[in-house]
């Protein structure tokens, strides 16, 4: 899913990743990582201005008059300054050096993979570890001087915030994924990227679906954002991809559907239905669930009000050209 969801590692210097075998998802992160910084550090590494206190020789920047008497004071001709400072330790390099040095500590990446962190490392002995828990995302800023940094940040964040971080005699240590909302924002953006490459036949995009409205007034009406619409000739079908633990609903034994699910899929399908304009039985919806491993699993087609609405599963404990089939066949289905 990651070699379709980050568009990116086609580019450049990541295009040897695919024909590699890996053996584990920690592999290919960690050569995902070492590619994607070798080829920063051939940019170079990001450096932005820092504020600096220091007890310096000769005057540098603005002199901290208070700490300087207090250095004559005591016998030491030196002054207190103030000053900014070029420097490549900043949060995005701190990210990369802290995320490189957690995979470096896992004991399922292989040396040969390690070797290639650690050559890269050597350019980061001025920046600084941090804890990843203190990293607040929402603070990372990226603009034309840093914009290269964004897949690789991507990456990091995935890693960082999509396994538990554990401490053993002070050390960090990388647990596995059990992070459902980031493996959900996975979920989704593979299916859509698999589409994009695997399906020429058929449009594939994540559009917005605009309001059915009689007067136009759309204040305060949330955003309807499908996660895949696609399309051939008049047909239309728009899927919700959904990454749940538990994909039904029970109780007392009574296995149900999510209705929230069943109720925003059916308003994506009667608002695009009537703004493009086109016969109801054109547009239709499925809720596309990762499969569990639950005993009831859905997979049924349910005509509603002139419209096709399916749930099915998708299953990923298979080998990729049998998950390849199975997403397939949806468009082969639908389409014909």
């Amino acid at each position: 899913m990651l070699s379709y969801a980050f568009t990116n590692l086609r580019q450049g210097d990541y295009k040897n990743i695919a024909g590699e075998e890996f053996n584990n998802l920690h592999n290919l992160l960690a050569v995902i990582l070492a590619s994607g910084i070798s080829r920063q550090l051939k940019q170079g590494l990001y450096r932005e201005y820092i504020n600096r206190k220091d007890n310096l020789m000769t005057v540098r920047g603005k002199i901290d008059i208070t700490d300087s008497i207090k250095n004559f004071v005591a016998g030491r001709r030196i002054l207190t300054c103030e000053y900014d400072e070029l420097s490549e330790n900043n949060l995005l390099n701190q990210i990369l050096k802290t995320t490189s040095m957690l995979m470096l500590r896992r004991g399922d990446v292989d040396d040969e993979h390690k070797a290639t962190l650690k050559q890269a490392m050597l350019f980061f002995t001025n920046v600084d570890e941090i804890n990843p828990a203190s990293i607040r995302w929402s603070a990372v800023r990226l603009h034309r001087n840093n914009q290269t940094y964004q897949m690789l940040l991507g990456i990091c964040q995935l890693i960082l915030e999509g396994m538990l971080l554990t401490t053993d005699d002070g050390e960090y240590k990388l647990a596995e994924f059990i992070d459902d909302q980031n493996m959900c924002r996975l979920f989704e953006k593979f299916i859509l990227e698999y589409y994009i490459k695997e399906c020429p036949q058929v449009k594939a995009t994540a559009s917005q679906i605009a309001w059915a409205l009689d007067d136009d007034i759309s204040d305060m009406l949330p955003i309807m954002q499908s996660d895949v619409t696609l399309t051939h000739g008049d047909k239309v079908l728009i899927i919700d991809a959904k990454f749940y633990t538990h994909t039904m609903q029970s109780y007392y034994n009574v296995h149900k559907l999510h209705s929230h699910n069943l109720y925003q899929i059916f308003t994506y399908v009667k608002n695009k239905a009537v703004s493009l304009n086109l016969e109801s039985r054109k547009v239709a919806g499925m809720l596309l669930y990762a499969q569990t491993d639950e005993i009831v699993q859905p997979n049924n087609v349910y005509q509603m009000s002139g419209n096709q609405i399916a749930v099915k599963t998708l299953d990923l404990n298979r080998e990729f050209a049998e998950i390849a089939q199975q997403l397939n066949v949806i468009v082969t289905d639908y389409f014909k």
